[in-house]
């Protein structure tokens, strides 16, 4: 049996509906890559099914390596189980004052193990509304110094 253009265009949306009732996001790059390979035998109509085949499969694996090395590179929203040395260098906003052997409070931009507002120390004074960065992380503190 050899397939025609439009039964690869109504594969893809069949397989991009059935991504409504499986929610995992998956299904959809292979519809995508399905209409690709229809586009293309509409375009060129004398090629084999095992090439329309490899076409769809490399369509779909390229559609998916894109999702997650292009669009969402960064799908982790905290760092939980990530080593303390990684932390170090983050750049945080002081939103209660630092003063030498008296801890303040940081919010930093990314959340880290799953909070964003981080108690601090520092060295010297740091008042509210300054940048800081992260030296050292001791226990459930922050060591900071202004950025």
């Amino acid at each position: 049996m050899q397939f025609v253009w439009w039964h690869w265009i109504v594969l893809g949306i069949a397989l991009m509906l059935l991504e409504l009732a499986v929610p995992a996001f998956f299904l959809v790059w292979f519809g995508l890559g399905a209409v690709l390979v229809g586009l293309l035998l509409l375009a060129f109509p004398a090629i084999s099914l095992a090439y329309q085949i490899i076409a769809w499969t490399l369509c779909s694996v390229l559609f998916i390596w894109l999702w997650f090395k292009v669009f969402k590179p960064n799908i982790f929203k905290t760092r939980a189980g990530m080593a303390k040395g990684s932390l170090i260098g983050e750049v945080g906003l002081v939103t209660q004052s630092i003063r030498p052997y008296e801890k303040g409070e940081i919010r930093l931009q990314k959340p880290i193990l799953g909070e964003d507002v981080w108690a601090s120390v520092a060295d010297e004074e740091i008042k509210i509304g300054e940048r800081v960065r992260v030296l050292e992380v001791e226990g459930n503190t922050l060591k900071v110094c202004k950025a």
